[in-house]
């Protein structure tokens, strides 16, 4: 009974066992057949060291309108959009307390001028009757004394009026240049301080990117870099260079200031638009692989390269070390070099050290060429 329970088992191992043992030797047949496989010629690039960032598009020429007076809002003139010219009215502040200054102060000078007038009459009694030797010297210089002092007080009150006019002036709020109106936060209604924000004028045109730089890499911001702006696809929509960057580091955020003009011809871009803005640090040349050809086992990057060990080409899995993409490729840093024969088809299917017959791609019109290529060293 025992032979018979084992029997079958026995059988079993013999029969995987020989398995085993033709895998082999087929593997290492050099007559087992090929693997047709697409390959590409590893190229060497200008690979970019660029850090991505968040940036806020701003006008370059935008001015923020606080009003220089306090009170309370009784007309708004434009709206939000709207295109104004230089000295457009924007706002009206209640005026009325003002022109009651105003004038309480007209009035006082206009007092002050009849003054000025009797003292002038006085002044010329006091000198014709000094010249005629009857009144004495000091009465008549009293007459000039008092005379002056009422021609300076007119001309007090004079100067008092005029700044009370200028200060009337500001209950209306013009715009300082032409422009886009922006937001209006503020209604018919409101009292308004001179740190209340009443609107925003934008000049239409070019535009500034405000790029903030963590501290630790401040260091190698400088003027120049070039800066690639793209959209939330990561899709080039502009090309610029840092303009300006701030000598100093921002307390609250710990992040340098650094601006880049951005042309708006077009005006596809607004202000206050968020993008993304790509500081290149420095180039430098090296190998990049497609990143389908690329496959990630237990967070490491593997690719199939093929080698001519002697007696034709054969599939081997190198462990690869990259970077950033550059377009569909990825930037590698360690583990290939120019020249290498990147398999880029039918790798679910490779194993290491299996035979495969090349077809090398064309990488400008990503179609196989017609005959196979010569090995790859």
């Amino acid at each position: 009974m025992l032979a018979l329970f084992w029997a079958p088992l026995l059988a079993t191992a013999l029969l995987f066992s020989g398995c085993q043992k033709s895998a082999a030797n087929n593997a290492a047949n050099p007559g087992m057949q090929a693997m047709p496989v697409q390959v590409q010629v590893a190229q060497s690039q200008r690979i970019p060291d660029a850090t991505e960032y968040l940036a806020i598009l701003k006008s370059r020429h935008s001015a923020t309108i606080n009003p220089q007076v306090d009170g309370q809002i009784t007309k708004i003139f434009v709206k939000s959009g709207d295109h104004v010219s230089a000295g457009t009215p924007l706002l009206q502040i209640d005026p009325l307390k003002q022109q009651a200054t105003v004038s309480s102060q007209e009035a006082s000078r206009v007092a002050q001028q009849a003054n000025v007038r009797y003292a002038q009459t006085q002044l010329e009694r006091e000198r014709k009757l000094y010249e005629a030797g009857v009144v004495s010297k000091q009465e008549f210089d009293n007459a000039q004394t008092n005379y002056d002092a009422a021609v300076a007080q007119l001309q007090s009150l004079s100067e008092q009026v005029n700044q009370q006019q200028v200060q009337l002036r500001y209950y209306r709020v013009p715009a300082p240049m032409a422009g886009i109106v922006g937001d209006i936060p503020v209604r018919v209604g409101d009292r308004v301080t001179v740190t209340t924000l009443l609107t925003t004028v934008d000049e239409p045109g070019a535009l500034e990117a405000y790029i903030y730089v963590p501290a630790d890499r401040g260091k190698d911001l400088k003027s120049g870099l070039p800066v690639h702006l793209l959209d939330n696809e990561r899709n080039a929509i502009g090309d610029t260079r840092i303009s300006f960057v701030s000598p100093q580091v921002d307390t609250e955020t710990q992040t340098v200031l650094a601006k880049a003009s951005v042309q708006n011809p077009k005006g596809q871009f607004r202000v206050a638009q968020q993008v993304r803005a790509q500081v290149v640090w420095s180039t430098h040349e090296g190998p990049v692989i497609p990143i389908l050809s690329v496959s990630r086992i237990n967070g490491q990057v593997f690719a199939f390269v093929a080698v001519n060990e002697g007696k034709g080409s054969v599939a081997r899995q190198r462990r690869l070390k990259v970077s950033d993409t550059v377009g569909n490729n990825y930037a590698v840093l360690e583990g290939l070099k120019p020249g290498d024969h990147i398999i880029v088809s039918g790798t679910q299917f490779l194993q290491d050290g299996m035979p495969v017959a090349e077809l090398i791609q064309n990488t400008n019109s990503n179609a196989p060429s017609s005959g196979s290529s010569a090995p790859a060293n």
